[in-house]
């Protein structure tokens, strides 16, 4: 790093490792969050902002389990001077924590990098990281429009609720992750008055704002890909129904005329010539048949049958 410029990673610190690496006394309330244990669920929500003589920052980096239909947030803290950055990540319950060989690859290849610049390639692998969890959403999606016509309507009902409820999650961290970077861009992030991130530095954070703007249009496309999915098995539901309306139609309108007849000839009227008539039997059996032949004609005619 530039002179006096270095960083210093901690991994889910105790207090008194916390106290002792910290570039700078921490105002209480980011003290105490830096040293919450990353949350199960409702994770929490990414900034960064100027407090003074320091930056703070929370960001969180999705990860996705095609495997377990289910996605994770690995939470990383960060308190930043124009000479040390001081990262803290927290490992997820259950869950493996943030791996900071990408970080550290991308920052030796600047030979000493600034303080600033840390930050930079933490929040440009946030903002790649978005991009593969949105591209694995919507593989998830042409999963469900795909087994549509296949699978139970008990399991797509439950898979297109679980993607919406992921999008929506995405979307809660997903935008305040935009919005901290813009204000990095926009150059409204500073230590007592000083930019922390020079110029070319806040053109950098233009390219990881890209990538996230990026990935806030494939989440609008996924939410729309739901939404469309939802609709198209709905209306095939609806189809299915109407199919078998149509059908039991059909029976009804074959059982109508037999019934008919025998409610007819079922009268107790001693004037029917058909109740002494040899034929008689034989005769309404014909009319059945031939009645439900035709009426079975003209159904296979409409292709309701």
């Amino acid at each position: 790093m530039a002179a006096g410029s270095r960083w210093i990673d901690l991994l889910d610190p105790t207090r008194e490792e916390l106290v002792h690496e910290s570039p700078v006394d921490l105002h209480w309330s980011a003290f105490e969050r830096l040293l919450t244990p990353a949350p199960d669920r409702s994770p929490a929500r990414p900034t960064l902002e100027g407090h003074g003589s320091y930056v703070f920052g929370v960001l969180l980096v999705p990860i996705a389990v095609p495997a377990e239909d289910r996605i994770f947030y690995q939470e990383v803290d960060l308190v930043l001077t124009p000479e040390v950055a001081l990262t803290i990540r927290k490992t997820p319950p259950g869950e493996e924590p943030f791996s900071i060989d990408a970080i550290q690859e991308a920052c030796d290849a600047h030979g000493a990098p600034s303080a600033g610049l840390v930050v930079y390639h933490l929040v440009d692998e946030v903002a790649e990281r978005y991009l593969d969890l949105l591209d694995a959403v919507h593989l998830e999606i042409d999963e469900v429009e795909a087994g549509i016509e296949e699978w139970p309507s008990v399991r797509i009902r439950k898979r297109l609720a679980e993607l919406r409820q992921d999008i929506l999650g995405i979307r809660r961290t997903l935008s305040p992750t935009r919005e901290a970077v813009r204000r990095v861009v926009d150059d409204r992030v500073d230590v007592d008055g000083e930019e922390v991130f020079d110029r070319p530095l806040e053109l950098s954070f233009s390219d990881a704002y890209d990538k996230l703007l990026h990935a806030t249009e494939s989440l609008d496309v996924a939410r729309d890909l739901i939404s469309s999915a939802r609709d198209y098995h709905q209306s095939r539901i609806a189809q299915e129904q109407n199919d078998v309306v149509r059908k039991l139609a059909v029976v009804a309108s074959l059982l109508l005329f037999p019934t008919f007849i025998v409610g007819v000839y079922g009268q107790n009227f001693d004037h029917m010539p058909e109740l002494h008539w040899q034929l008689g039997y034989a005769f309404s059996w014909a009319i059945i048949v031939v009645t439900t032949f035709a009426q079975l004609a003209f159904f296979r005619w409409k292709k309701w049958i």
